[in-house]
């Protein structure tokens, strides 16, 4: 999220050389992030998307992630509304080459332990069958069956798109630190003050009854709100209670967004 991608020169053991440049001035827009693409899914043995891999909060929560982080997203085909079609290899070969193509991507998928187990055999989709390919098409009728997810992705576009600090992002103008063994949270700061919090929890709840990390101290005369939450029951979830001016429950397998708000000074009768 920083830095656009991890390896920037330093020495990669599988490949037994250093690898990659620096990206230092580079504007956040020029990296991809995805959680996901036809390479993950295709080269498995049944073509499973992440959302089937992984716990629904988990799921909401690195989508925010992916969706409101500093790069440009990349969304495959169907996971705006968490498409249940599948998405293994297929072609359309002469039958010489199918043949070929056939058993070569069976040798391929057997680099995968699980895959070259003998129970896995009965599981391999004929890539030049027309079978495999009718059953990767998308249903589009699910985007109004699986309206949670697809308003989830709709409201963090248009978060994205509309807030001001989220929709232009600066080199050097976000920063980030862990809060935990499986949370973290990245600080979007703006010009004027109106800075954002994304915090990012991976794991069980997190209660923070001190905050000794200075990425979560509020602009002078404010306190941190609420502005979104993955728990949100729109999106399936259960509700998020709001965080306290001391201590902080931060949800577990969830992602919120936090923005200042001004304090309300009382002032006493004289």
């Amino acid at each position: 999220m920083k830095r656009g991608y991890l390896f920037q020169g330093q020495w990669y053991s599988w490949q037994q050389k250093a690898r990659g440049t620096p990206t230092t001035g580079l504007p956040p827009s020029s990296f991809v992030n995805c959680v996901q693409n036809h390479d993950q899914i295709a080269n498995s043995l049944r073509g499973v998307r992440l959302h089937q891999l992984t716990s629904p909060g988990l799921y909401k929560a690195i989508t925010a992630l992916t969706l409101l982080g500093t790069g440009t997203p990349m969304l495959f085909q169907g996971q705006e509304f968490a498409a249940s079609t599948p998405f293994v290899y297929f072609a359309d070969h002469n039958p010489e080459l199918a043949k070929l193509v056939s058993v070569g991507r069976k040798k391929f998928l057997d680099q995968f332990p699980s895959v070259a187990c003998p129970e896995s055999a009965s599981c391999y989709d004929n890539p030049e069958s027309q079978a495999t390919f009718e059953k990767c098409k998308l249903d589009f009728g699910e985007r109004e069956r699986h309206a949670n997810d697809y308003a989830l992705h709709c409201d963090l576009l248009k978060l994205r798109r509309e807030d001001p600090v989220f929709r232009n992002p600066q080199p050097g103008g976000v920063d980030g630190a862990v809060l935990g063994a499986e949370a973290f949270v990245l600080r979007f700061f703006d010009a004027n003050g109106d800075d954002r919090l994304l915090l990012v929890n991976l794991g069980n709840d997190l209660q923070l009854i001190s905050q000794p990390e200075p990425l979560l101290a509020p602009v002078e005369d404010t306190s941190w709100k609420m502005l979104w939450s993955s728990e949100d029951p729109r999106y399936g979830g259960f509700g998020t209670p709001p965080l306290g001016d001391r201590d902080w429950r931060i949800p577990g397998h969830a992602a919120l967004v936090l923005a200042p708000h001004k304090n309300i000074r009382v002032k006493g009768n004289t």
